[in-house]
């Protein structure tokens, strides 16, 4: 274990689950780290975590704050609005000089943002109160790469592809800029200074709440935009809460999407099962890092930092965890460091 700083502010919508948020703080000093929780992250204005100036403002106080680690209190939406006022280069120096910025969902605005303006990398990860304090306790091994990160030892991770991706032969993907995030928010971005421009990455996409028809439709705008022609290999997370309709969707699900996605996209790897999104077994990502992908089986490695060329597999243990897979299939989530 790794005791850092940790910075913890509410760019986006207000803390509702206050005890959450306070079992995450909890948490975090429990792990023996240093925990300041910005002034206004428990501010609230109209659905937002304090007005736009407040949380502008928080997002700089982090930015200041020469923290370890900033952490999102919780995600919802209230960056997007906020992007023509964002500190962008304070933001990219504070990363310089060893502030990580973690989060997740609407996270994924200020993330492609960033990446966009600065080529800075951030981390899709955790935030405090859905993770950290979730009312089961944190996941181990949410915690386990969260550590890995704080300690600097993260060097990559792994998981187990679809039973029903079994036959796929995944081709290895060598120096490609992994980005993207939660799919919703990173659609919005398209037309806009704010949407990076990746060429031959790994665009990695998860969401909750979606019906799968809105899914595919996101990613009919970004294949017909062109940015998913010119990926190395679209990774899909976890899609949670998917709500069809009973004898009217008739087998059009998630999997339809999928298959679909791969006979448009024959030049690019479509890939399933990533532990990432909103469920508790999540790993963090390095965004706007070049990272390596390559498979053995159903196993599939990412690796990032500084490996031997054509050594896409993470060094040391793996934490396996059987975890059902958004598809109905049961998948091994591996975390390795």
């Amino acid at each position: 274990m790794s005791n850092k700083h940790i910075y913890i502010y509410s760019p986006s919508s207000a803390v509702r689950d206050k005890a959450a948020f306070r079992r995450g703080v909890a948490r975090l000093k429990a792990l023996g780290h240093e925990v300041e929780v910005d002034e206004a992250a428990l501010s609230f204005h109209q659905r937002f975590a304090g007005d736009d100036a407040t949380r502008l403002a928080a997002i700089g106080r982090a930015a200041a704050s020469g923290a370890d680690i900033a952490l999102i209190a919780r995600g919802g939406y209230g960056l997007t609005r906020i992007l023509d006022g964002v500190p962008f280069k304070k933001v990219a120096k504070a990363i310089e000089r060893g502030t990580e910025f973690v989060g997740l969902s609407d996270f994924t605005a200020l993330q492609n943002a960033l990446l966009a303006k600065t080529g800075a990398v951030t981390w899709a990860g955790p935030a405090v109160g859905e993770d950290f304090g979730a009312e089961a306790g944190p996941d181990d091994i949410m915690e386990a790469c969260f550590d890995d990160l704080a300690s600097g030892q993260g060097e990559g991770t792994g998981w187990r592809m679809p039973v029903r991706d079994a036959g796929i032969k995944l081709k290895p993907v060598h120096d490609a800029v992994l980005w993207g995030g939660n799919l919703c928010v990173l659609t919005s971005l398209l037309g806009t200074p704010y949407f990076p421009a990746v060429d031959q990455g790994v665009l990695f996409i998860e969401d909750t709440n979606e019906h799968p028809y809105r899914i595919e439709r996101m990613l009919e705008q970004l294949r017909m935009a062109g940015v998913l022609g010119r990926q190395r290999a679209i990774v899909f997370g976890q899609f949670t809460g998917m709500r069809k309709v009973p004898g009217y969707d008739r087998g059009f699900g998630l999997d339809t999407v999928i298959d679909r996605l791969r006979a448009q996209l024959r030049k690019v790897q479509v890939i399933a099962g990533l532990p990432f999104g909103h469920v508790p077994t999540k790993v963090l990502l390095p965004v706007g890092a070049k990272v390596e992908l390559a498979a053995d089986g159903r196993d599939v490695f990412m690796v990032w930092g500084h490996h031997p060329h054509g050594s896409a597999r993470p060094h040391g243990h793996a934490h396996g965890h059987d975890h059902g897979h958004a598809h109905g299939d049961h998948a091994d989530h591996g975390h390795a460091h």
